[in-house]
């Protein structure tokens, strides 16, 4: 899976085995993002935890992830997205296995934030690889592969990490899911990424203060904070809320988590395809815009229907949820990589996820502390249901006609001299 050292043009035989190992690595991130959720109610039984300390915990990955999003963005573009990603694995693999050991919460308070900063590398630098390596025509697939496998990555971690916590307790799980994300080194260590970016769009990039000015850029992070509200507060609660509000079992709990989790993958896959073929009839801001109104409109049915229906509606929602979250995944970075273009979607993706990542900040916290209250869930869904109504402002409202912004003419326009372009 080696790429030749000199390749100004990409080929797709070069370029997809490259995105498969990107998407490898959001998987890997997801698993092991993913497992202290899935241990949760596990980890109380042992270690004594309010619903309360499990939302920090559940919290606390992303006050260090959405924090470094910006600086690992720059970092990317100027010492290489492929270097800076491999290091970042390096880190969360082991913070990942260091749970296993943990013995009081301040510990594990701490690993959470370890595994926050190994994390912020995951989406600044394969957005980044992604723009350099992918045509746009291309870009929806592209993402559609790499949305299916950080998707697929908690039902991974939710059913196999289940199974294995009912046989050899949780602590072995994380040391399991820690030591095989090392293995993902190995490939990458012989890949080398193209140089030269394939998008027409690849000229000189933007300075900080021309970046910053684009409603764009703050219309995809308001429209991304409001999608990982909700897919946040799903990730880290779902697994408590089957257990301890619904009364499944740890292996019942794991295969429907698990199961609604493939269904979320599979949608993005399909998504992904689905916008391509509408882009390529240059039709991309319908295609990209319209998914993203119907995920969220009905994003908030299904939090209304899962806080008031019936069990078996509120079930049945869960999994509808799931397909609508995964039909937003492609659309989450390919419009931020469309825009921004190879020069700036380093940046301008860390921008984005920063914003976004705030979420996972509040919404783990925020929803803990609501259960602790009431008792129950209801106030929490109801809330995720609100929160998603503001993406529908961010992703159609404040984005523009979907296409490369022009870069050069921006900094003419602001008097500003362009930035000299960042290469890997």
């Amino acid at each position: 899976m080696k790429a030749p050292r000199t390749a100004s043009d990409p080929t797709a035989g070069t370029r997809w085995p490259i995105v498969a190992l990107l998407a490898a690595a959001l998987f890997i991130n997801y698993v092991d993002r993913g497992a202290v959720p899935t241990a949760a109610h596990l980890i109380q039984d042992e270690l004594g935890f309010s619903a309360e300390q499990l939302g920090l915990l559940f919290s606390a990955f992303f006050w260090s992830y959405a924090l470094l999003q910006i600086p690992v963005g720059w970092v990317a573009e100027r010492f290489g997205a492929g270097r800076i990603l491999a290091a970042g694995l390096a880190v969360w693999a082991c913070a990942t296995m260091l749970v296993g050991v943990a013995q009081s919460f301040a510990a594990l308070l701490v690993l959470r934030l370890l595994l926050g900063v190994g994390e912020s590398a995951g989406f600044p630098c394969v957005s980044k690889l992604l723009a350099t390596l992918v045509p746009v025509e291309s870009l929806g697939t592209a993402n559609g592969i790499v949305a299916f496998a950080y998707l697929f990555g908690p039902a991974v971690g939710a059913y196999c990490g289940g199974l294995l916590m009912v046989e050899f307790g949780w602590r072995a799980v994380f040391w399991i899911f820690g030591a095989l994300s090392l293995l993902w080194l190995l490939p990458w260590s012989r890949v080398e990424v193209p140089r030269y970016p394939v998008q027409a769009s690849a000229g000189i990039g933007p300075t900080l203060h021309t970046l910053l000015r684009q409603p764009s850029l703050w219309g995809t992070s308001l429209g991304l904070f409001s999608s990982n509200y909700t897919f946040y507060f799903m990730l880290t609660w779902l697994p408590f809320y089957l257990v301890r509000e619904r009364g499944f079992s740890t292996g019942e709990m794991a295969s429907l988590t698990g199961g609604s989790y493939v269904v979320n993958a599979l949608s993005a896959l399909l998504t992904g395809w689905a916008i391509d073929r509408v882009a390529r009839s240059g039709h991309a801001n319908l295609a990209y815009k319209a998914v993203m109104v119907a995920a969220h409109v009905g994003s908030v049915a299904c939090m209304l229907c899962i806080a008031l229906a019936a069990p078996p509606w509120a079930l049945g929602a869960i999994f509808v949820y799931q397909v609508l979250s995964g039909m937003s995944s492609p659309g989450v970075f390919a419009m931020s990589q469309i825009l921004a273009g190879p020069s700036a979607s380093g940046r301008w993706v860390g921008i984005q996820n920063a914003v976004g990542n705030l979420a996972g900040v509040i919404a783990p916290a925020l929803a803990g502390l609501l259960v602790k209250s009431t008792h129950h869930f209801t106030a929490a869904f109801l809330l995720a249901a609100i929160v998603s109504v503001l993406g529908l402002t961010g992703w159609v409202w404040m984005v523009p006609r979907l296409a490369p912004l022009p870069w050069a003419t921006l900094e003419a326009a602001n008097g500003l001299e362009p930035a000299r372009q960042m290469r890997q």
